[in-house]
């Protein structure tokens, strides 16, 4: 896949504050990455410089390939940006004030207001006024202003912040729905973490003004399960042992003094006694879980997590 956005060695200060610390990503078509971190990481300013709305101190930004000042503003007309909370007149209704945002944009296809209201699920929200529409239901009209240029790319600052859970599901499943079938990309920044679990293809964690990892779904999806933690005094012979006496094929000794047991778990007697008879004497053994929370907070430090 090729890629629609990329930061090399961005940073932005503010005074005395480097709110964004030589960061360098790409991010690839068709993906929706999620950018995770606790308040004052840095995410709305990256995202803000990706928008024009901040200029970096140092760095460069490519959107499509392009750099330059005019490249970058032609770019830009193929995202759309929800940084802030979205602007609706509170007296109108969500076709009213779809409308009018179609008519301010020189946006010649009338048909395009309901295509955008049918994508986000308003389409049935009639005569209701915006101030008596719930959170979720303004966030959801919100994203379909953002989509009336049809945009290849979404940056979306805390969508689902303050959304009750039902608010969560409609807004998750709608993105899923418009990567999936207009084919968008997606940057998402979220507190929520079990929430972008169920979402994003990939993970940017960011702490500090810097990223402090990049990782897969299905790579943090390994890194977040339960398994047998292992340790011998030879956890190389060991790791051997347990494949040719017992076939168990998802070890992961990727860590020292730590061997990964991800099947059989509840077999740590029979585990135990064939290392033993083939000389391996176990030092450590026990049923460990790094859940997503866990490991981000291992990652960024806990006193530094901030909870909605």
């Amino acid at each position: 896949m090729s890629s629609v956005i990329e930061l090399k060695n961005i940073s932005k200060q503010f005074k005395t504050q480097m709110a964004v610390d030589n960061v360098s990503f790409e991010i690839e078509q068709g993906s929706i990455v999620g950018l995770v971190g606790p308040n004052g990481a840095g995410k709305t300013t990256i995202m803000k410089m990706v928008g024009g709305l901040a200029i970096p101190t140092t760095g460069e930004i490519s959107i499509f390939g392009e750099t330059s000042e005019n490249g970058l503003c032609h770019s830009r007309s193929r995202m759309c940006f929800m940084i802030e909370t979205p602007y609706a007149k509170q007296n109108l209704t969500a076709r009213q004030n779809v409308e009018k945002q179609r008519i301010q944009r020189g946006i010649p296809d009338k048909k395009r207001t309901d295509e955008v209201l049918k994508l986000v699920g308003l389409e049935n929200a009639g005569k209701k006024e915006v101030k008596k529409f719930s959170l979720g239901m303004k966030q959801r009209l919100g994203i379909a202003m953002a989509l009336l240029t049809k945009p290849e790319v979404m940056i979306l600052d805390e969508p689902v912040n303050g959304l009750d859970p039902q608010g969560i599901v409609e807004i998750r499943n709608m993105l899923l729905k418009l990567n999936k079938e207009e084919h968008i990309t997606i940057v998402i920044s979220s507190h929520l973490l079990s929430e972008l679990s169920l979402l994003c293809t990939d993970y940017l964690f960011i702490n500090k003004g810097q990223i402090i990892k990049k990782i897969s779904a299905p790579d943090l999806e390994k890194e977040c399960r339960q398994y047998l933690h292992l340790h011998t005094d030879n956890d190389e012979m060991a790791v051997a042992i347990l494949a040719d006496k017992l076939g168990i094929g998802k070890i992961d000794a990727g860590k020292k003094d730590e061997i990964r047991i991800g099947e059989r778990m509840d077999e740590a007697r029979l585990i135990s006694k064939t290392l033993s008879d083939n000389g391996v004497i176990p030092v450590e053994m026990f049923i460990k879980e790094v859940t997503l929370e866990k490991y981000y907070m291992d990652l960024v430090g806990e006193e530094y997590v901030e909870y909605n």
